[in-house]
């Protein structure tokens, strides 16, 4: 009996061999057996079972590799390798190859088969006695076969094309790259047909095809695909491509967070909180924010995320003076050059800058090192914390390595850096490289923290409210929060709306836990959003940066409201023009109810032209009066003293009148020219022109002309009197002439 497994076992081998050798006989088969001694040592037997039968051993099954046999009563058979056929959906194996051979109603089976079925299909038994275990699943058809064969072709093409886009940085490279997943997307990949059905969408290195992503998403909606439901639901939102229903895209949203995509969870938050479509419910707001600001929160990484500005439009079409937060590339180059010479206080800003991205320049860690290592070896304990920093995350250029992290870690904690400090109590901490010692954890972030480093107030923060290594005290909790807060740390508000989401510590308020989730919520991976649209709109592709900042204000961000309240003002052409002002207005309403006061003074003009609606002074009034006293604007306190002027909207008073330019004035130094014209024109009326009916006269804006002919009247006054100063003022004399050229090399040899 013992000889016989051997013989088996030494016959098997041979049959295994036989395919990678090409032995095609069952003599060849068995002289190559006295050759393949060696072989059995690296042979894995995976399941072997004995019958004992008729007083003979019948091996019923053995498996191994691709070696495939079958052992009946009183004699040995051996099939040939069967082909790999996987189950495909149905039975109780799905996804499972079929085993071959497989018994069925005493009968053995070397192939699929329809026996025993009603409707003819095939199907095979994935363990090789099905009477007993039960386990089968149909047959996958040569049609099956193929669309899975170009499937899984089409899988791999994705992913080596998401992997060359994640880190290629070169525009012209990424638009071939979506070409290409515009290819894939074709053969019906859904991942690709997301990303290419947002790419048309946006007009992101593919050109914009609104319905021909509206075509894709629909596709993909029906197939259950949260990103398209959610997508469906933003374009019935806008009323892009479709007509507007905020029924519809209602229920589209609810299917995309119900499949768990977090802009839908975000866009439903806002709605909820803001009342859009749907009845106002803190409670509601808060369950969809809270799921977002989790995720948001697990994503937060120590060197931190990519920075992203809020770039307001308006600001700088109306104060093109001011800064936006974007470097110019002369700016860059300024600061590389002196880096390049050696000032290590542009290396460690330039590493800062590439570490995090932003103010126009990409995320870049390989360049972030570089700049560290070089003001490290210079000396500069920022740096060589933050090549701790770097070290102890790790990256795709940086390898993850805790004792060279802790090395600069201590050597920058030494020389009294905070950031250093910091990261070695989270060494301690959380035992990465060294041991686990609390009070030590405690005592560094003590340090950093007395010195205003944010992360060390951050984890003292931690360390209370968990009472790690201290006595919990939810007090020092809160007040670490606060102070991370007030520098910006996203887990600062994020413990903080914990807090107060659950009345931790303080008292329970759902509409300050909202907000700080929400301040969590919009600095997600999204937000990066914002930064293609601001370049698009550089760029002059303005109806594509349109369509983003569409998006980013459905998911609450105040600056894309006002955004595309802005750009339609411009009377952009992705809607009809009768359309353009009424979606002005909305946009310009939800920015004002988030407290933007150029928003709320906007509202104001569009009630008093009645752009996008009905002319309504009273209405105009309402939102002047607001932004005047809870923002002190002055362009609102002006406009207040007009309507107080002319008697539109309001009781006419010139008193009150007077009262509110005066007050523009004292808010702000550039409205004392417009109203030193308006109290010029005010007096000359009030004094002189009392008696007289000005506007059935000239007109009903006569005081307008009135105030240019002032304006002209005073430019001239001044541009008369500069002229006169510099006639007046006596020419300079000529500078002495230089002394002449010292005794040097022939005319042929200077430079």
């Amino acid at each position: 009996g013992f000889l016989f497994d051997v013989c088996v076992i030494v016959l098997c081998v041979c049959v295994h061999a036989s395919h990678s050798v090409s032995i095609r006989s069952p003599h060849e088969t068995l002289l190559a057996a006295l050759h393949l001694g060696p072989l059995l040592q690296s042979v894995t037997l995976l399941e072997m079972s004995f019958l004992w039968r008729w007083r003979s051993f019948t091996l019923v099954h053995i498996e191994f590799r691709q070696c495939q046999s079958a052992f009946v009563s009183h004699g040995l058979v051996v099939f040939p390798a069967a082909r790999v056929v996987p189950v495909v959906n149905g039975g109780t194996a799905n996804g499972e190859a079929c085993m071959f051979p497989f018994l069925f109603q005493g009968q053995e089976y070397s192939q699929c088969t329809t026996d025993g079925r009603s409707d003819g299909r095939l199907w095979c038994s994935t363990s090789y006695d099905y009477d007993q275990e039960k386990r089968w699943g149909f047959c996958e058809t040569e049609e099956q076969q193929e669309q899975r064969q170009q499937a899984e072709e089409a899988e791999e093409l994705y992913q080596a094309v998401v992997r060359l886009l994640n880190t290629t940085t070169r525009k012209s490279h990424k638009k071939e790259l979506y070409e290409k997943l515009q290819k894939v997307a074709e053969k019906g990949h859904h991942k690709a047909m997301e990303k290419v059905a947002y790419a048309m969408l946006f007009g992101d290195y593919l050109a914009q095809n609104v319905p021909r992503a509206k075509e894709m998403f629909e596709k993909l909606a029906k197939e259950g695909s949260p990103k398209a439901q959610t997508a469906l639901g933003f374009l019935y939102a806008a009323g892009l491509g479709v007509n507007s229903s905020q029924a519809k895209a209602l229920v589209y949203y609810t299917f995309g967070a119900l499949g768990g995509n977090m802009v839908a969870h975000m866009i439903l938050g806002y709605r909820y909180w803001g009342g859009v479509g749907v009845p106002q419910s803190c409670e509601s707001a808060l369950t969809h924010y809270r799921l977002v600001a989790n995720q948001v929160a697990s994503d937060v990484t120590l060197t931190g995320s990519s920075a992203v500005q809020r770039i307001r439009l308006l600001d700088e079409v109306e104060n093109p003076g001011s800064t936006s937060g974007m470097l110019e590339e002369d700016l860059i180059q300024y600061y590389q050059f002196l880096a390049e010479k050696g000032d290590v206080q542009a290396q460690v800003g330039l590493g800062q800058l590439h570490l995090h991205g932003g103010r126009g320049v990409e995320q870049n860690h390989q360049r972030a090192y570089d700049y560290f290592n070089q003001a490290a070896n210079a000396g500069n304990t920022h740096a060589m914390a933050f090549l701790g920093k770097m070290y102890s995350e790790g990256s795709e250029f940086v390898p993850q390595n805790n004792e060279t992290a802790l090395q600069y870690f201590k050597k920058a904690s030494d020389l009294g850096n905070p950031v250093g400090q910091s990261g070695l109590g989270m060494a301690y901490l959380y035992g990465r490289g060294v041991q686990v010692n609390y009070e030590l954890a405690l005592k560094y972030f003590q340090k950093a923290a007395e010195q205003g480093w944010v992360d060390g107030q951050l984890q003292l923060g931690t360390m209370y409210y968990s009472g790690i290594g201290v006595k919990r005290d939810y007090k020092q909790a809160l007040k670490f929060f606060n102070l991370a807060s007030q520098a910006g740390h996203i887990l600062a508000f994020y413990n903080l709306a914990q807090m107060h989401a659950t009345g931790t510590g303080v008292m329970r308020s759902c509409h300050t836990a909202v907000e700080l989730f929400k301040n969590v919520c919009e600095r997600g991976r999204w937000s990066e959003r914002l930064m293609g649209a601001y370049a698009g709109f550089k760029e002059g592709d303005v109806d594509a940066s349109l369509v983003q900042y569409l998006l980013l204000a459905e998911q609450g961000y105040e600056v894309a409201q006002s955004n595309v309240a802005f750009i339609l003002d411009q009377r952009a052409q992705v809607f009809l023009e009768n359309e353009t002002y009424p979606r002005a207005l909305l946009h310009w309403t939800r920015a004002a109810a988030q407290g933007y006061t150029v928003a709320r003074i906007k509202l104001g003009d569009y009630h008093f032209y009645g752009y996008g609606t009905d002319v309504d002074y009273e209405t105009a009034v309402i939102h002047y009066r607001l932004a005047s006293e809870q923002q002190h604007s002055a362009q609102a306190m002006f406009n207040l003293g007009y309507m107080h002027e002319k008697g539109l909207g309001i009781k006419q008073d010139i008193h009150l009148a007077k009262r509110f330019y005066d007050m523009a004035a004292e808010a702000s130094p550039d409205a004392q020219v417009p109203v030193f014209l308006a109290l010029c024109k005010l007096g000359l009326v009030d004094e002189l022109l009392t008696q007289v009916d000005l506007d059935q006269i000239l007109g009903p804006e006569w005081d307008l002309y009135l105030m240019t002919v002032i304006a002209l009247m005073l430019g001239t006054v001044i541009a008369y009197r500069q002229r006169q100063h510099q006639m007046v003022v006596p020419p300079r004399p000529p500078p002495r002439p230089r002394p002449g050229p010292r005794p040097g090399p022939e005319p042929e040899q200077q430079l």
